[in-house]
């Protein structure tokens, strides 16, 4: 991230009280135009950020690319104004501001911070399971990218972890609707999301339930020996697990075996 510095002086303190003024009328609008030199209008914009006063720090910031969009500070300013509107909560905007600065300056140095940006942002709107998961995927997406292109940066440690806790809320939300059909006999619908679990979000906490559940998908379905085949997998991947216990009573109460799995048959 840009470091931001602090520098004062009368000049800039007697701006601050007609361009803040101008925010106050608009929440999120623009601020009334003030001409300024860019090194001053920028030094109000930090001096802003300093103060915890975000979203009025990303106006100005916005203000700065507006009145010298050729000068080295508007490609600062960029940044720094979705660095302002992530601190402010208004995520929409630091997407906007952090994509604004990548179509710009694609190879920057600063380039992985603003696709961090973007990723979080994505994450701190990811909703219940309950509700549309759009955010969710965005989120899943930006984060990957981020870490594909820039494995080794300070921001893809943080980045790999959002993404297991991404892949475990989108499997979440597989299950959720895997056993609303499951609990209305429609068993078919229900199997291919627990299916989904396993194909593409099988490293995360949800993996033995949708197993277990598929094992009770199978036997209701008469599938007997893809039941029996999966409470082996089950087994052998989660033996101590309570969803194992179950869906080995299952199989029991069947009058069925474990069928043994390529690995146990190997030994």
């Amino acid at each position: 991230m840009i470091k931001i510095t602090r520098a004062s002086g009368l000049l800039v303190m007697t701006l601050i009280i007609p361009l803040l003024a101008g925010c106050g009328k608009k929440q999120k609008g623009e601020l009334t135009y003030v001409a300024r030199d860019v090194e001053t209008l920028y030094t109000l914009g930090t001096d802003t950020l300093e103060k915890q006063q975000f979203n009025q720090a990303g106006l100005i910031f916005d203000e700065v690319e507006r009145q010298h969009p050729y000068s080295e500070w508007a490609r600062r300013a960029q940044l720094m104004s979705a660095y302002s509107y992530y601190k402010a909560n208004h995520y929409d905007e630091c997407i906007l501001a952090a994509q604004r600065f990548l179509s710009l300056h694609p190879g920057n140095k600063d380039a992985a911070y603003a696709y961090y940006l973007v990723a979080v942002s994505y994450y701190e709107q990811i909703s219940d399971v309950g509700r549309d998961q759009k955010n969710t995927e965005k989120t899943l997406a930006a984060l990957t990218e981020l870490i594909n292109r820039y494995p080794k940066s300070e921001y893809a440690v943080d980045a790999r972890v959002k993404l297991d806790l991404t892949k475990d809320h989108l499997a979440g939300k597989e299950m959720e609707v895997g056993r609303w059909y499951e609990k209305r006999s429609e068993y078919l619908a229900a199997i291919s999301r627990f299916r989904q679990v396993l194909e593409k979000y099988q490293t995360t906490s949800h993996t033995p339930e949708a197993m277990d559940r598929l094992v009770e998908c199978y036997l209701r379905m008469g599938l007997r020996t893809e039941a029996a085949k999966t409470a082996a997998v089950l087994g052998y991947n989660f033996p101590g697990s309570k969803w194992y216990k179950h869906s080995y009573d299952l199989i029991h109460k069947a009058g069925l075996e474990i069928a043994a799995t390529p690995a146990t048959s190997k030994g």
